[in-house]
């Protein structure tokens, strides 16, 4: 190679590099000081609510948050860090910590406790609940060895408004909306279209189109397939109103992508977060019409008093994760190996590898 095509090599080299830095999981941001650690894992927190652990997309996300309402991002902020600062001073592994893997539920439980405050916004009184339910958090995922979801969450946050109630003085929630059933002829292809991007953004209680469009781009920078299967899944959910009258969804509920976003969740877990990613394992992520009925189910019996939360991802998505197969396509890496589906692809990759060379070694 001469000079010239050497020094035309360099540039492109180096955009190479910079392009895999900020893509993937980020794994160099975890060498960096304390400080810095501590930004990238609350960051990598408010990311890991949808199975990425990059804190350009937490950034991403927590920027979609605050255009939906600056109030809300910011208590996801408040939750997310003291989760964190719990989980580092109860000593717990600082791998999981600084993955942003204690800091997730935190990010849901204060942006949720804001949302669902009839108090309105920038109530300060608030961070005070926010705060113990973050520190509590940290104490209920130490005790787990199982992928947790977002159970203590869901746990926290119906414990939360069932206890205060919306007659309470100081922390009082909003009264439960009674909507009618619409028909079909009533349907709006455009809404419904756009219901399925809406979907991803209600995974964080957001139903701005440009929230949910800064969700999408922070997939879609660490994981192409995680974006692809958010989508599909929201589609999912939210298109089974399009099946039939049987479910009665309100036409309300479908536009506000509150029909999606479950579905969302269970399609990313089993398209390659939990499961190693083929065909066989991408049908399966797509059954997440499953989710939309246990959706149904969980917000009939919750209909009085709480909300549904991620109550229907959770439950149906651990059905999944308890499947039991002899095909070798449906295959699950360890807990302490999962990552992005891309990442999964070559960790179980070069564990058929090297599974192939012991099995010739041994037969020699």
């Amino acid at each position: 190679m001469g000079p010239s095509n050497q020094l035309s090599a360099e540039p492109s080299g180096r955009c190479l590099r910079a392009v895999r830095f900020f893509t993937g999981d980020m794994r160099r941001c975890g060498q960096w000081v304390l400080i810095i650690q501590l930004l990238d894992g609350v960051l990598r927190g408010t990311a890991q609510v949808m199975f990425v652990s990059n804190p350009v997309s937490g950034l991403l996300i927590s920027t979609g948050l605050f255009l939906q309402n600056p109030w809300w991002a910011l208590n996801s902020l408040l939750g997310a860090f003291v989760s964190t600062v719990s989980a580092l001073l109860l000593r717990l592994n600082r791998e999981a910590i600084f993955a942003g893997l204690h800091g997730y539920n935190g990010t849901l439980v204060g942006m949720l406790m804001a949302a669902f405050s009839s108090k309105g916004n920038w109530y300060w009184w608030l961070l005070f609940p926010n705060v113990f339910m973050s520190i509590a958090l940290s104490s209920i995922m130490s005790k787990w060895d199982l992928p947790v979801f977002t159970l203590p969450f869901n746990i926290l946050t119906c414990l939360h408004i069932a206890a205060t109630g919306t007659a309470h003085p100081y922390f009082p929630e909003p009264k439960a909306h009674l909507y009618h059933n619409d028909s079909l002829a009533n349907l709006s292809i455009p809404q419904l279209f756009l219901s399925v991007p809406v979907g991803v953004g209600q995974v964080f209680g957001c139903d701005s189109p440009w929230t949910a469009c800064l969700v999408l781009l922070a997939l879609l920078l660490c994981s192409p397939a995680i974006c692809l299967h958010a989508l599909l899944g929201s589609a999912a959910g939210s298109l089974k109103f399009g099946a039939g009258l049987a479910l009665a969804a309100p036409l309300e509920d479908v536009y506000s992508g509150l029909w999606g976003y479950n579905s969302a969740l269970s399609c990313i877990a089993i398209g390659g977060v939990f499961y190693g990613l083929t065909w066989q394992t991408h049908i399966l992520s797509l059954i997440s019409l499953f989710c939309a009925y246990v959706t149904s189910a969980t917000s009939k019996l919750m209909s009085l008093a709480l909300p549904v939360c991620t109550w229907p991802f959770c439950l149906s998505t651990l059905i999944f994760l308890l499947l039991s197969s002899e095909n070798p396509a449906i295959c699950r890496p360890p807990l302490s190996a999962v990552s992005c589906p891309e990442e999964n692809q070559h960790y179980l990759r070069q564990l058929r590898t090297s599974e192939k060379i012991m099995w010739k070694n041994g037969t020699k």
